[in-house]
């Protein structure tokens, strides 16, 4: 059965989730973007073992503090597609335009394509290229619980913004309508900023992207 925890981080709120397999205790952290001692504490509290670090993209406050927490945990980093990469190559840069803390360099230990599996304990995800918020945007979708963490692609009544560099919005439109949508109307999401929602509602209600 999987399990997770919510943790949002950093100014912009943004979703950290930390992810587990009940019968394992083998857990994954999802876009740490920052506040690690945060997103530590829900491990802790939860008493399961960290395995993995996961990225959706390359933005500060979902990439930001990887490094470090690879660095404290040991752990390799899986995502997002490589074509991110100069957004992980320029996070210092991303970091102070906004103040916030440098951030630890690191490259991705795997870059994932469309296509790919990852595992955390006896739990499998299906890897989904979702680009338009950034080029190489992925999403992590659990068949079995019905559950997909979409990064800043679908949100709760809105989507994700394509006026970051090589943002594209009929892309992002494509990646919703093409990737998410037929993942069926049962699926729950958890995005990168505010509450989850489900693919029925944003189908019937999105003024973005509704039938």
């Amino acid at each position: 059965m999987l399990e997770f925890d919510i943790v949002p981080v950093t100014p912009f709120q943004q979703n950290c989730t930390v992810l587990w397999c009940q019968a394992t205790k083998r857990a994954v952290i999802v876009d740490p973007g920052g506040d690690l001692e945060r997103i530590l504490a829900a491990v802790s509290r939860h008493q399961v073992e960290v395995e993995k670090i996961w990225l959706t993209h390359g933005h500060l406050d979902h990439a930001g503090g990887a490094g470090d927490l690879k660095a404290r945990l040991g752990v390799p980093i899986e995502g997002p597609e490589e074509q991110d990469r100069f957004l992980i190559d320029g996070l210092a840069k991303q970091m102070a335009m906004y103040g916030l803390p440098a951030a630890k360099p690191f490259t991705p230990d795997r870059w994932l394509v469309e296509g790919d599996r990852v595992t955390i304990g006896n739990l499998s995800f299906a890897v989904l290229h979702c680009p338009g918020h950034t080029p190489g945007h992925i999403a992590y979708v659990n068949a079995e619980a019905r559950l997909a963490l979409v990064g800043d692609v679908l949100f709760q009544g809105s989507i994700g913004r394509t006026d970051f560099p090589r943002g594209d919005q009929a892309a992002l439109i494509a990646s919703i309508k093409g990737k998410l949508f037929p993942l069926g109307d049962d699926m729950a999401f958890i995005p990168g900023h505010g509450p989850m929602s489900t693919i029925a509602i944003e189908r019937r209600s999105n003024p973005f992207v509704h039938d």
